[in-house]
């Protein structure tokens, strides 16, 4: 059978809207829990009483555990195949081992005896870190099954972009607005409602996920079928080693991530609005205001990957951010007095505000392609090995992606360290000296502008564009077919 005889239909693993909006609410299951762990700092200082710097040394190193758990739940959805499929079993397991710990977290810690509560504290952290890696991992990894259709892969993005505003704003607004107005402070009962809620909500989402992904999380749609070549864990290096579009992806994500790590570190956002700009509570009145146009602009991007294919919407965000970042480091150099931004509406704010709503919103379009991006990834490999591993190929991923990420606060406290903050941080009462002024420009803009200057050089040559998975998915869909007619042929051992 000839590559031109498979028809659109046997080339693409095409869903139903509904399918990938109630799928993309998995994500939105576990950022519901990694937005109410924002706060576990104050129920583990304020309530149970351990000290701020364990505290500190705790989150730290429950993210590298983090890190090294993600190879191996990859390895096991890789292996998992049940009557339920391979995702959903996974799914419902990480979302109830999530609702388990943070109810033994906040319920059991702070009762304990003092001498047992850190031990306590550590081990529902780790328990918390195992459930949101499987859920996680699934969201990466299930992508490949949800649809291979270029016109639809983008379409998770928009769900969950939406989810995740809807999260992480409205989230804060409840807490800040409402939960300390009922409850006056970060306290026993304030926590018990908040963490219901979410548990609940995040029920609910799973549920809905497991649904939407209920049609396709069946072998017919893992990788090559019964075609599919044998994994075992040592041949994963060999994998990674020769997957090149990945490693540019890794580089291209993870430079970008880390530039709006930078940017959205609390001591940076109190060095550009509270010291530079003379008004802290701007930033929140700025978020406010970019919260649509934000959403407005992943819909853009979108529209774009779809028709041009992810990889130009990727570029063309990224070239973007990084003129509008080159543009506010301008602003501030031209501007003689930041402060005269504040407190009025003149040309000087309003050119802050577009080129900040510019920046964060096409900047935060590389992360939200990234999932339908690894799925990209996953097929290619499928395609130049036979091998079907997409739950590896996501949680390298998130591994390297946490490793880099976490080198922010890192470099934002050695940049302040160098202008002679080395005994605490910049606050909103400091004055704005030359050294100060010079320093947050380099780690509110300019930094971030040059790791996006690595993405583009990276996404240069990633080679995964629209045409090239065209050919790609019509490979696949010819030789699933054959494999249909070779029923024959020993399972497992037929190479791409």
């Amino acid at each position: 059978m000839s590559t031109s005889s498979i028809g659109k239909e046997q080339q693409y693993n095409t869903a139903k809207l509904w399918q990938i909006g109630f799928f993309a609410l998995n994500n939105t299951a576990t950022n519901l829990y990694m937005f109410i762990l924002t706060f576990v700092s104050y129920y583990a200082a304020g309530v149970a009483g351990l000290t701020v710097a364990l505290v500190s040394i705790v989150l730290t190193a429950m993210r590298v555990f983090d890190g090294i758990t993600d190879p191996i739940v990859g390895f096991i959805i890789d292996k998992t195949e049940s009557k339920f499929g391979k995702f959903r079993p996974l799914m419902i397991l990480g979302n109830a081992i999530l609702a388990t710990s943070i109810i033994l977290m906040y319920s059991i810690t702070h009762t304990l005896p003092q001498e047992f509560q850190l031990i306590f504290f550590v081990l529902t952290y780790a328990l918390y870190v195992i459930g949101y890696t499987f859920q996680t991992a699934v969201t990466k990894a299930a992508q490949t099954v949800l649809t291979n259709s270029p016109k639809q892969r983008p379409l998770f993005s928009v769900f969950d972009g939406v989810y995740n505003t809807v999260v992480f704003t409205l989230g804060q607004v409840y807490v800040a607005s409402y939960l300390i107005a009922k409850h006056g402070d970060f306290n026993m009962e304030l926590f018990v409602e908040l963490n219901t809620l979410a548990i609940i909500l995040a029920a609910i989402c799973t549920v809905l996920a497991v649904i939407g992904i209920s049609g396709k999380d069946r072998k017919e749609f893992y990788g090559l079928a019964n075609l599919t070549v044998n994994t075992r864990f040592r041949d994963y290096w060999p994998i990674l080693k020769g997957n090149l579009p990945l490693k540019l992806l890794i580089t291209a994500v993870t430079a970008d991530k880390l530039a709006f790590s930078l940017l959205r570190q609390s001591v940076v956002m109190v060095m550009i609005f509270g010291i530079l700009m003379g008004d802290y509570a701007l930033s929140g009145t700025v978020s406010m205001i970019t919260v649509l146009p934000i959403l407005l602009i992943t819909f853009i991007a979108v529209a774009i990957a779809r028709k041009r294919g992810m990889r130009n919407s990727f570029i063309k965000s990224t070239w973007i951010s990084f003129l509008s970042l080159v543009g506010l480091v301008a602003l501030f150099l031209v501007i003689s007095d930041p402060t005269s931004m504040s407190g009025n509406i003149g040309i000087g704010i309003v050119l802050f505000v577009t080129l900040y709503t510019l920046a964060m919103g096409f900047g935060a379009i590389p992360s939200t392609l990234v999932n339908p991006m690894i799925a990209d990834i996953s097929d290619y490999e499928t395609y130049k090995s036979g091998r079907y591993v997409p739950g590896m190929l996501g949680t390298l991923f998130s591994f390297v992606d946490k490793l880099v990420t976490s080198l922010a606060p890192a470099i934002v406290g050695l940049g302040v360290a160098l202008i002679g903050f080395t005994a605490e941080f910049p606050t909103v009462n400091d004055p704005l000296t030359t050294p100060m002024f010079g320093m947050t420009l380099l780690l509110g803009f300019g930094l971030p502008a040059l790791m996006l200057i690595v993405s583009l050089v990276a996404m240069k040559f990633y080679s995964l564009d629209d045409k090239r998975m065209e050919e790609i998915q019509t490979e696949l869909a010819r030789l699933k077919e054959e494999g249909k007619i070779k029923e024959t042929e020993e399972d497992g051992k037929t190479a791409v």
